[in-house]
This record gives structure tokens, sequence and C-alpha cells, in this order.
């Protein structure tokens, strides 16, 4: 009889660097710190072979143990998110971002920085709609005069706003005909992998079309698509779960 689906996903990687980089893969960031027992109820690797590959892993700082016992990433992946970014380019990664997040929100996505006591929009994908949020690239929007991606900016650079403590609690904001009596929009701040903070990135539509659970929704798929290009929703380190 054939192995079913589900059982082949259980059984543990066969190469010595297929069994490191799964291992590596069980960090999250709701799972910073983990023991023994959650790497292998993760990988299905027995506890000698995970002390072997630990060991290994932390000989060469991609992993350190804690004194509780428990195993935390190290600093060696940040070299490499270094040499990443050298090779990369924000113009092509996050326009990328933007395009996969329009796709599966089905509403407009951008890119915002602060410029003082403005807002800059620096990238832009617009939703395939004939009713939707218009902002060009480029374009400079005072910062009272609100939207979701106002709040994320003033909270990550010091600025005032009534909703910089539930930004940097929830990490976004949510606002509802704040700028525009139609419109709605949610904002997650934009992180490097160094922590340095990068601007906002804004999911904006018809309120209407934007219910509550849509734009909780639209959150978790830029996060998502954020972290696939290397960039971080929150800023990266221990506390960042």
């Amino acid at each position: 009889m054939e192995a079913s689906p589900d059982v082949l996903e259980r059984r543990p990687p066969a190469g010595v660097l297929d069994r490191a980089f799964a291992v590596l893969g069980c960090f999250s960031e709701s799972r910073l710190r983990l023991h023994l027992r959650d790497f292998a109820q993760a990988t299905s690797l027995d506890k000698a072979t995970l002390l072997r590959l630990l060991g290994t892993l932390a000989r060469h700082g991609y992993v350190q143990r804690e004194e509780d016992g428990r195993y935390a990433p190290g600093p060696t992946p940040l070299r490499l998110g270094a040499l990443y970014r050298a090779t990369s380019d924000l113009t092509t990664r996050m326009p990328a971002v933007l395009q996969r997040v329009m796709q599966q929100t089905r509403e407009s996505a951008a890119f915002y920085t602060r410029n003082g006591g403005d807002r800059v929009c620096l990238f832009r994908v617009n939703a395939r709609r004939e009713l939707r949020h218009h902002v060009e690239v480029g374009d400079h929007v005072p910062l009272a005069e609100g939207g979701s991606s106002v709040h994320v900016l003033l909270a990550h650079t010091g600025g005032s706003t009534p909703l910089a403590a539930a930004v940097l609690a929830r990490g976004y904001a949510i606002t509802r005909a704040e700028r525009t009596p139609e419109l709605a929009s949610v904002s997650v701040p934009v992180f490097e992998g160094d922590g340095a903070f990068l601007g906002a990135l804004a999911v904006v539509g018809l309120g209407s079309r934007l219910t509550d659970a849509a734009l909780l929704a639209a959150v978790d798929i830029a996060a998502n698509e954020l972290r696939s290009q290397g960039f971080f929703p929150r800023p990266p380190g221990p506390d960042s779960a």
C-alpha cells in the first residue's frame, strides 16, 4: 500500500544539509526559542541526531544555546543577510511584494516613507477595479491628512499619533474614512534585516469592500509577502514575535 501524503510529510530529512536546514527552519517570529523536543516534533529527527546538528550549528554561530537549555538563532545569519542586501535592491524587491499583495487582496497596495511633514509614495500597484483609490508614485501627502500609513510612519519615527501604542503592540494600523470618507486602509511597518525602519506598506480600498475581516487578512498577506523578499513586518530580533 502506498504511504499517504501525511505520512510522507512526517519522514525526517535524509541528507545532512537537509537536516540542518530543517532545524533552522523550525524558528519563526512566534517560535524564537525552542527546546530539543520542539525540534524533534517539528522535524521527526531523533534527539541524538538533533544534538549533533545543533552542536555543529552552534559552533558556526547559526544557533546559540541559552541558559535554560533552549536554542535561539545565532548571529551568523546576520552576515548572510547583509550580503543579501548588498546584492539586492529595494526597487526590485518592494514592487514584487506590492504586486503579490494586490493580487491576493484585489486592492491597491503602496509603499510610503516619511519626508519631514509629508508621506511620500515610493511604489504603488493599483487594483484592477473601476472604483479604486488613486495616488501617484512620487506624490507627497501631508501627514496631517491622516491615513493608516501615517500612523505607522509616525509611530516608528518618533511622531505623535493617538494610535502609536496600538501600532507598536499589534504591528499594524487600520483606519476608516480618516482621509477620504469612502475609503478604508490597513498599513504594516517594513523593516530591513538589520532593524532599520524603511516605511509603511498600505492596502487601500473602498470601505464597503474592505470589511474588518478583509483588513486583518491583508495584514497577514502583507507580512508573508514582505518576508518572502527579506523584509520584516516587525523589528527583527529576540522580541519580534
